[in-house]
């Protein structure tokens, strides 16, 4: 497993929340959320490595 390094996030009220619903929604943690929608930018700009997935994030994937 990858490692997982601590990030302090500074987000708006409204962000977060629409977040957070979604990642209900989701049945993710918010965290987990976050690193989801953060994963798939990344792949869709071809800026994340291809191999198998790294980090074993909660909740579906």
């Amino acid at each position: 497993m990858a490692e997982k390094k601590a990030y302090a996030l500074r987000v708006n009220a409204e962000v977060l929340s629409a977040v957070q619903r979604w990642a209900d929604d989701e049945l993710r943690s918010v965290n987990a959320q976050i690193e989801y929608v953060l994963r798939e930018a990344l792949r869709k700009a071809g800026r994340l490595p291809s191999g198998p997935r790294t980090g074993g994030g909660a909740g579906k994937e």
